[in-house]
């Protein structure tokens, strides 16, 4: 039976690679799991084992530390568009070219004042400790002419211990589970925003503030939205990044709901006036959307 060769593409997958740089006495960490993958006039290889259009991926993970070394890494973005460019413009089979990142992000331990004092302020600036918070996740795409940006965050982990409901749904003799005006919304933020920047003639975004800002405003309005569902707060949390960045065209939320069961505490003849609560991790409900600005169609990708 006749074959041919569909899409492929290839590369090096998660090269951990970390940046410390040295400002005098007071230390920074970058800290990233960087994965390559190339795709482009690779027909050959497949169909002959010619490997004269092949860069190594040997050679995509030494340039992946060479890079960190000659750019260093101001943000996740920066670097990703620094790698995506090279392979393309460097590599004439190579057509296109993505950048994936995880960023895991640490935290500076501070001194206690007795340490300080007895080695100097100056010199404890180079202890951190790995936030257990969120991992920042970034995919940049070029093609020769055009880039695509997609920053985001997974396992940032939210709850509101009250101002949330729900009630008024579809019943059925399956359903019971009980209405709640009063309970514990809980879950997980995994979110993904595309940016409008395409062309090297536009005006970049600054990425480190502009992640520090949509993670703001992602926090800001899961605590600030009295929530009647989850499908409500997902899409206050999507519009507020969309009404307060104007780079951003387009955010994806997956949010896992992290269900918390009112306990019954009536075989011990306790009342329990929502305060103690069981923690169930599965089965659990999972609400995902994309909210886009008006007149932008969608491009981030419902699953991988």
């Amino acid at each position: 039976m006749p074959t041919y060769l569909g899409q492929n593409q290839y590369g090096k997958a998660e090269n951990r690679v970390v940046r410390i740089t040295r400002d005098g006495a007071t230390h920074h960490i970058k800290d990233l799991n960087v994965s390559v993958a190339l795709s482009g006039d690779m027909d050959d290889v497949h169909y002959s084992g010619s490997n004269a259009s092949v860069l190594p991926t040997d050679t995509t993970k030494n340039t992946v530390f060479a890079f960190a070394k000659e750019y260093g890494i101001e943000s996740a973005e920066a670097f990703g568009i620094h790698l995506a460019r090279h392979f393309v413009t460097s590599q004439e089979p190579i057509k296109q070219a993505r950048i994936r990142i995880e960023e895991y992000t640490w935290e500076r331990i501070p001194a206690s004042d007795a340490n300080s004092r007895l080695v100097g302020a100056d010199e404890v600036r180079h202890s951190f400790v790995r936030k257990g918070q969120e991992t920042r996740i970034s995919e940049i795409t070029f093609d020769g002419d055009s880039w695509q940006v997609i920053s985001g965050l997974t396992g940032l982990v939210v709850m509101n211990s009250t101002n949330s409901e729900f009630w008024g749904y579809v019943k059925d003799k399956y359903t019971t589970l009980k209405e709640a005006h009063d309970r514990i919304l809980a879950t997980e933020v995994n979110a993904r925003w595309r940016f409008n920047w395409t062309h090297d003639d536009q005006r970049a975004p600054q990425w480190e503030h502009s992640y520090e800002q949509v993670r703001k405003h992602l926090l800001e309005a899961f605590s600030e939205t009295y929530s009647l569902s989850l499908q409500q707060t997902l899409y206050a949390m999507g519009s507020r990044v969309i009404n307060s960045r104007s780079e951003i065209d387009e955010v994806r939320l997956s949010l896992p709901n992290k269900h918390h069961f009112l306990v019954d505490l009536s075989p011990f003849d306790l009342k329990n006036d929502n305060e103690v609560y069981f923690a169930a991790d599965r089965p659990y409900g999972l609400i995902e959307g994309t909210v886009l600005r008006d007149g932008v169609e969608a491009r981030i990708p419902v699953t991988d």
